[in-house]
């Protein structure tokens, strides 16, 4: 009877023990936090960007609106070598040029005869939305499109007739092509352009002209679970450059309605507002070559490895996602040194975070919650646990210790961000013969 009534305690102690556990509480959130959507969107880390149009064929980076659709002619356009090649080289998305600022589209609209029916490419019935829409689906990526609010071609852009104009367009995109995971709105807008034959210069107010709350309730209606990128999102923003890096102090956040497009204080975009009260995450564009579009004497001026890796820990590393950008040639195909260099520099970034020094190893904390939100959730893999202090702690130490010195060249630090971003600094010190050093971030490697 002992024996059972001791068996029958410790299932006690184990029931309230579980008990207790339960009712440790997440630590509240700190606004503002982000969608579930736009977590999701942060998670895919580096995806691909294609600029592919008439300017391919024309040695243009801004077409003017005016060039023959029948220039647009590609040989062997192979979409799935396109997917094929973000795949090889971990991307986990594609964004396509669907309609630059020239205003020629790539599928075949029936707003306008500035478009892939107009051009040799398949006699016709081309549409390169759908082809590049479907070879995402068939190798597991997910696909997105950009649409330039500015045209260049058409006569009526200027007017509320544009606006109409432009949001059938979107309404095309949404409806005709699957699930899209990103709408990229880009920030220029207004100036010279052909204007259906009319040189001219059209001006419009950036903050009102497109009405872009027409938008977001078209989107949340047809593509709930897309992200909008624009210079102040809403769902994700511009990073203030074309170079492919966020400042190293990067907040996710935004003063509501503050940024439009064409925000004239776009550098601040690199850092974001300390004090937004918006969620509106930075992705860092950048193409792999010094244009956009295809050139045939940049083919020697492909960024490298070294380069790319770079730009993954500047990008990714400082709280943001990477969005490459492949200028598709004008056989309608990605480069090969464009191919071979975005592939390896994934394979690169593996092999530099291959080893993870931390892998089982629990911290020592100076402040516990208890329940789930231990120490030991720091290093478990496991993207939704994490560790918490108890309520009213805004400083805390962590401190790891490893069995044998060992040169530690990364380190990743990273939030939950679903409950805010919250850290405003941290310290990383190393103990050599007893006294804690800091860590400089910028040296090769170090011996801890």
């Amino acid at each position: 009877m002992k024996k059972h009534a001791n068996l029958f305690c410790v299932g006690a102690a184990l029931s309230l023990l579980c008990a207790c556990e339960s009712v440790v509480k997440a630590p509240e959130p700190i606004l503002p936090i982000p969608e579930a959507k736009q977590v999701e969107w942060q998670k895919m880390e580096t995806y691909a960007f294609v600029h592919f149009g008439l300017n391919t064929f024309n040695d243009r980076e801004w077409g003017y609106g005016d060039s023959d659709p029948k220039t647009f002619n590609p040989a062997k356009l192979d979409c799935e070598q396109w997917v094929k090649t973000f795949v090889a080289a971990g991307m986990k998305g594609v964004i396509l040029t669907a309609k630059h600022h020239d205003g020629f589209c790539l599928w075949p609209t029936g707003l306008t005869e500035y478009c892939i029916r107009n051009t040799p490419y398949k006699d016709g019935k081309g549409d390169i939305v759908r082809e590049l829409s479907e070879a995402c689906k068939k190798y597991g990526i997910k696909f997105a499109v950009y649409l330039s609010p500015w045209d260049r071609n058409q006569a009526i852009y200027g007017t509320p007739e544009y606006v109409d104009y432009f949001y059938k367009q979107l309404h095309e995109l949404l409806t005709n092509y699957g699930a899209v995971f990103e709408i990229w709105f880009d920030g220029a807008n207004g100036g010279d352009g052909w204007y259906g034959g009319a040189k001219d210069s059209r001006t419009i107010d950036r903050k009102t002209y497109y009405q872009y709350d027409r938008a977001y309730e078209m989107i949340d209606k047809y593509q709930p679970q897309a992200v909008v990128f624009s210079d102040g999102g809403p769902g994700c923003r511009w990073v203030g450059n074309e170079n492919g890096f966020a400042g190293a102090t990067n907040w996710s956040f935004l003063r509501a309605g503050e940024v439009y497009p064409g925000y004239p204080k776009y550098r601040e975009l690199q850092y974001g507002h300390a004090d937004g009260n918006q969620w509106v995450a930075a992705e860092c564009d950048v193409s792999i070559r010094p244009g956009w579009f295809y050139h045939p004497e940049e083919d020697n001026r492909v960024k490298t490895v070294e380069q790319l890796t770079d730009l993954y820990y500047r990008s990714v590393g400082h709280n943001a996602t990477l969005l490459l950008n492949f200028p598709v040639d004008r056989n309608g195909l990605i480069h090969p040194v464009d191919s071979a260099n975005a592939v390896d520099f994934h394979k690169n970034i593996q092999k530099q975070l291959a080893h993870n020094l931390l892998s089982g190893v629990v911290a020592e904390v100076s402040d516990e919650r208890g329940g789930k939100y231990t120490a030991k959730a720091m290093t478990d893999n496991d993207y939704d646990t994490y560790w918490a202090t108890n309520d009213g702690v805004v400083s805390a130490t962590v401190e790891f210790d490893l069995p044998q010195q060992e040169k530690v060249n990364r380190m990743m630090l990273q939030e939950y961000i679903p409950l805010g971003q919250r850290v405003k600094s941290f310290v990383v010190e190393y103990n050599k013969d007893g006294q804690w050093l800091p860590v400089k971030l910028n040296e090769e490697t170090t011996t801890v």
